[in-house]
């Protein structure tokens, strides 16, 4: 239970295995994922280390894997999933897997092609049709056909009154519907207008057989006299990429040709049913094992990679590898060690040899599927120092709360309460389904925040007694009216009731204050008109004694940290002057809050002074105003030495650290003798042991120790203490945005019900209810889009600012490196790049 408050302890391990169990030894490690691997060949070129073959052979099957499943999507055949994790394959099964890849894409190749070339072949057949068709209705258009072939007219030379033969030539072809209109105008401005253009569009789309995409296409013919022309109009057809084909001239020939062209059009749909119903079933076959194939090629370029890390001994028959992996689990990683040695059929044991290092660890943090989600929020702002205090237990706390204290209502904390269950108890079906909307996968991954998010908004509406801005009057008020009509000293009349608009109740008379409201908020105070002024002066206050709580238990923690590191002057130089710092200044203002709440009633609430004006003048010791009465007796006395207490701690954090931590510097290098004219001094060791401390530390300073620089602890030291010292000034005033939002929330709430849902409520009939019902619908989209999604994304975000500026900043450094385990789990789901 310890572990989880902070990171585990961590070990530098060294690993030797013989080369033929090397393989089944890392991959029951992948299986496991507790041990992170150290690149022992950090100068080795990738190119040129041992396995490099391997990883290579490994992403050629995982190219022919992505063809095939390319072409499967292409396809539309849903890839089984049957959630089965296979076991890694062994090296010598690698020939065989290359086999059968290189035997399936082959096959699908030449599938490809072939079906391309039958379908390249059947749209030109289909083009061919299209053409003999129109052709053969503009011929039968036109008057007289005769003219317009290509022939050759006999003329009677000696007739001089006769002209000479006129000789037309056509062309015939397919374009693309869209190049039409600057077709036709091409040819006419090149042509000059000697051509003649008749197209007609071809109503069933036609397949690309390279793309498969459906294109639209025209036929058309062009007549035109002479070669010239011929080549002119050849040419422009060739630029518009236009499809010529050969046409008879005619009829018969034509008609004949059309019925050649039917046949062959038939005799190739046939044969293409034929191949693409083969091309299915090789599909269908493959779509229900490409999954197990990537997950067994993946992880087989996971383990080469792996082993690309280690070094090999000299007899070249030991990996030598290091790896980071938590203490407690030694013993999982020996077992695993085991298998994969039994597994290899190796006789020679694995051996796990913990090593000494001053290396700083990696940070581990074991989650479940309930703690992992408020670890993401403490790493997103930064991984934490090795074995320092971890915020993510205290955060389930007090995340959720102040989020509610923002987001208080009891309506709009069920909603949220309920679409949360829903996620929590449907957790194994949504996560068999694997959606890949990315907003979804967000708000999934954090339901149990948003759960415990709606549980303490739901207490905090009922707190601050808010329902959809309504109050709910479930025990009574605490007021009653009655008295204030003349039966216990009141002095109101019925003339006064009927001619007042709004009556102040006055709590000093008798019975008109029953007592306090059993939880939460009296429910008279939605109907008065001083309620917003109640409720500032009430969530502001709560918002300081919040936030001073906060950040005090944040300094408090840092306690635990100088404990553990064992770093006694960070205590008496660092959290003292720093708990005693706050406690004096802030921790007073929220005594006096309680103790203003204490001392006044509604007799003498009048005469009480303002807490801010007489905070303001605690620090500019201003005590002569006759105007501003004391608090309590004795007030000047124990402000004034809280004061000054408060600013010697100041100097404490600002000099006196910096002094220490250089007198420390001072006697850790001159430790041991003093030679003075080779006389030894004292009762320190000889030299010869002198020798040997220097030199180790040395060798301790060269590892861990950087040269001492004053200037620099002395800036730095002063940085720290302005920035604790205003700090805690801002960041007391940042905690005012609990109020701040709580307020908002709770007035845009009220504001949505009064202009949407009251139309709804004042019209009656059976046209009011379809009223209502519409009023309703639009009630619950706004507050659902605005109330719950805007309003609770803005206070999720300034609860995630006060934990990472005003709380973790006390005691969390967040400069450390995440422990990142070789596991095949997280490289099978993507979140691994290698």
């Amino acid at each position: 239970m310890g572990e989880l408050f902070r990171s585990e302890e961590m070990t530098l391990a060294q690993l030797f295995l013989q080369s033929e169990a090397a393989y089944c030894c890392v991959s029951e490690l992948g299986e496991i994922g507790m041990v992170q691997f150290r690149d022992l060949n950090p100068d080795v070129n990738v190119f040129q280390r041992k396995f490099v073959n391997e990883v290579r052979r490994c992403e050629e099957m995982d190219r022919k894997l992505r063809f095939v499943e390319k072409e499967i999507k292409r396809a539309n055949i849903e890839i089984i999933d049957t959630g089965e994790n296979p076991e890694v394959p062994f090296p010598r099964d690698m020939i065989d897997l290359e086999a059968t890849f290189e035997k399936l894409e082959n096959e699908l190749k030449e599938i490809n092609t072939n079906q391309e070339a039958l379908k390249k072949n059947f749209l030109e057949l289909t083009e061919l049709k299209h053409i003999l068709h129109r052709t053969q209705q503009f011929f039968n258009e036109m008057e007289d056909p005769s003219l317009l072939e290509e022939s050759s007219v006999l003329m009677d030379p000696n007739e001089p009154s006769r002209v000479a033969p006129l000789r037309l030539g056509f062309v015939a072809g397919v374009i693309g519907r869209e190049r039409i209109p600057t077709f036709e105008r091409m040819l006419w401005r090149v042509c000059r207008g000697n051509v003649f253009l008749r197209q007609a569009n071809i109503e069933d789309p036609l397949e690309d057989p390279a793309t498969g995409d459906q294109v639209h296409k025209s036929v058309f013919i062009i007549f035109f006299q002479g070669d010239q022309l011929k080549n002119r109009v050849k040419k422009i057809c060739e630029g518009f990429r236009a499809t010529l084909y050969p046409c008879p001239e005619t009829p018969q020939e034509r008609k004949e040709m059309l019925a050649g062209v039917n046949a062959r059009i038939d005799d190739l749909q046939m044969v293409l049913n034929q191949t693409e119903d083969h091309r299915q079933r090789v599909l269908q076959a493959a779509a229900k094992t490409v999954r197990v194939w990537f997950i067994k090629v993946r992880k087989m370029k996971a383990i080469y990679h792996t082993l690309n890390l280690c070094n090999i001994d000299v007899t070249q028959k030991c990996l030598i590898a290091e790896v980071w992996c938590p203490v407690s689990d030694l013993d999982s990683i020996q077992f695993a060690l085991r298998r994969g040695t039994e597994k290899s059929g190796s006789t020679v044991p694995s051996i796990l040899n913990r090593m000494q290092t001053k290396q700083t660890p990696p940070t581990y943090n074991k989650t479940n599927k309930f703690t992992s989600g408020f670890q993401n929020i403490v790493d997103a702002y930064g991984i934490g120092n090795y074995r320092e205090i971890n915020p993510a237990p205290y955060t389930i706390i007090t995340f959720p709360f102040l989020f509610a204290v923002m987001f208080g209502d009891l309506g709009h904390g069920t909603l949220m309460t309920c679409a949360a269950l829903y996620l929590v108890l449907r957790e194994s079906r949504l996560m068999a389904q694997k959606n890949d909307n990315e907003i979804f996968s967000m708000v999934f991954a954090g339901r149990y925040i948003i759960l415990l998010m709606g549980i303490f908004s739901v207490y905090t509406g009922i707190i601050y007694n808010d329902c959809f801005s309504k109050s709910l009057n479930v025990f009574g008020s605490g007021w009653s009216v009655r008295s204030m009509f003349g039966e216990k000293g009141g002095n109101w009349t019925e003339k006064t009731l009927a001619g007042s608009a709004a009556l102040q109740l006055d709590p000093a008379v008798e019975g008109v204050f029953k007592g306090p409201y059993p939880i939460g908020i009296d429910p008279i105070w939605s109907i008065s008109t001083n309620k917003l002024t109640f409720l500032n002066s009430f969530k502001m206050k709560m918002s300081v004694i919040l936030g001073v709580i906060h950040m005090l238990f944040g300094v408090t923690l840092s306690l635990f940290n100088h404990l553990y590191f064992k770093k006694p002057l960070n205590i008496y130089l660092g959290f003292i002057p720093e708990i005693v710092f706050m406690a004096s200044l802030f921790g007073y203002l929220v005594i006096l809050i309680f103790f203003k709440w204490i001392s006044y009633d509604a007799r003498t609430s009048r005469d009480a002074p303002s807490l801010l004006i007489a905070f303001i003048n605690m620090f500019l010791f201003s005590y002569n105003d006759p105007t501003i009465k004391p608090l309590y007796r004795g007030q000047m006395g124990l402000q004034i030495f809280l004061v000054l207490i408060a600013l010697a701690c100041v100097p404490c954090m600002l000099v006196l650290k910096t002094l220490f931590l250089r007198r420390q510097y001072l006697w850790r290098k001159h430790l041991g003798t003093q030679n003075f004219g080779g006389i030894r001094v004292g009762n320190g060791p000889t030299e010869d042991e002198a020798e040997i401390i220097q030199h180790d530390q040395l060798a301790q300073q060269t590892d861990e120790e950087p040269e001492f620089n004053f200037a620099d602890m002395a800036v730095h030291q002063a940085i720290h203490t302005i920035e604790y010292c205003l700090g805690c000034i801002s960041n007391t005033a940042s905690y005012l945005r609990l109020w701040a939002l709580s307020l908002a929330h709770a007035q845009l709430s009220e504001v949505l019900w009064s202009m949407v849902m009251r139309i709804g409520l004042s019209t009656k009939g059976f046209g009011g209810f379809i009223v209502l019902s519409l009023v309703f619908f639009a009630f619950a989209v706004l507050t659902v889009a605005i109330l719950l999604i805007m309003e609770g994304l803005s206070a999720f975000l300034h609860a995630l600012r006060l934990h990472w500026v005003e709380f973790q900043n006390k005691f969390y450094t967040g400069q450390g490196f995440k422990f990142l385990p070789f596991t095949f789990e997280s490289i099978l789901d993507g979140r691994s790049e290698e």
